[in-house]
């Protein structure tokens, strides 16, 4: 059975033969990418401070390297980090009074997405995913930076809406991009969790936020489309919403964080599980009895004829997880939820 027959089966949970998989490192993956097209202008890498002297003074002797993003926020990381994230340092949208004039990347121009097609052919096999770039909330945080975003979404409502739909229709026309283009999927990070509890009250987040969250969801099922979603963090009161709204696929890197028997109830055969074993409270101990046990636990709990996909970290590195302990959780993996024939 070909992977992308794998994976639809996996979250329709129609008796797929395996586990779903999405292993790094040269070991095996069901997945592969459909991205739009990115700009490659200079000041949108990683540089240093000099170069962005004559628009930012102020970061003139900044320790470290900047760059700024498609929608003008600068962003800035240290010059020991190694992970390539950063923060940003000044948001685009500095004061509201100058909400009319944001103007949005066009990342909805159809040019972005015209070498998709004959890339999708080579990749026929397995399962195609448009990555979205970003959601409302993760988007406008950066534009105002999260302090002053946090009280915004309180204070500054109507304002919010106003952005908020600036967002919602350049990211329906990327969505459509994808649509027509075939991918079986739209991926999206939108981190809502601390770590025990949400950034902002639910009922916050249902008024502010569910809407937006229904209508881009809605049109990926317009497309066929199914819906993945990142958060880190502890987001409990807001499932139900977001299988609701239409997420099937979440992306969770702290599966343990909710409580893994609680989430797997609420998901019950509605969702999937899209994960590693957890990255705070297992693979970082170096522990090979847990780790193994904690690994068979989630895969029971969540691989309900499909309803499982497993996952390698992305930067082992920074958290300190030894390439032989992520070994000892891919071993697990295969062993109860059954190995790729490529392997």
């Amino acid at each position: 059975m070909k992977p992308r027959e794998i994976i639809r089966r996996v979250i329709e949970f129609d008796n797929p033969p395996r586990i779903g998989y999405d292993l790094r490192y040269g070991h095996y993956t069901d997945f592969r990418g459909l991205d739009m097209r990115r700009d490659q202008r200079p000041e949108l890498q990683w540089q240093n401070p000099s170069v962005f002297a004559d628009r930012f003074p102020q970061y003139e002797n900044f320790n470290g390297f900047l760059h700024l993003d498609d929608f003008g926020n600068l962003w800035g990381k240290m010059s020991h980090d190694l992970t390539g994230g950063g923060e940003v340092l000044e948001g685009v949208l500095k004061n509201w009074d100058y909400i009319e004039d944001v103007k949005m990347p066009d990342w909805d121009n159809p040019e972005r997405f015209a070498h998709l097609p004959e890339l999708k052919k080579t990749q026929e096999d397995y399962w195609q995913v448009g990555w979205l770039g970003g959601f409302p909330f993760s988007i406008m945080r950066y534009m105002r930076k999260l302090e002053n975003f946090l009280m915004d979404i309180i204070i500054e409502k109507e304002n919010v809406w106003i952005l908020n739909e600036k967002v919602v229709n350049m990211l329906l026309g990327v969505i459509d991009n994808y649509g027509k283009v075939g991918a079986d999927c739209i991926f999206f990070c939108e981190d809502w969790g601390l770590q025990d509890r949400l950034m902002i009250s639910p009922e916050l987040w249902r008024e502010m936020f569910k809407p937006s969250f229904k209508v881009l969801c809605d049109r990926a099922k317009e497309h066929n489309m199914k819906v993945f979603m990142h958060s880190c963090g502890y987001i409990y009161e807001i499932l139900e919403d977001l299988i609701e709204v239409g997420i099937e696929v979440f992306q969770f890197d702290q599966p343990s964080l909710m409580g893994m028997e609680r989430v797997a109830a609420i998901f019950d055969k509605r969702a999937t599980l899209f994960a590693e074993t957890d990255i705070q409270k297992v693979l970082p101990t170096g522990d090979r009895m847990l780790i193994e046990e904690t690994t068979e636990r989630m895969v029971r709990l969540f691989h309900k004829n499909g309803g499982f996909i497993a996952r390698d970290y992305g930067d082992y590195r920074t958290i300190q997880v030894k390439q032989e302990w992520a070994q000892w959780m891919r071993d697990k993996f295969y062993e109860i939820g059954g190995a790729p024939e490529e392997l």
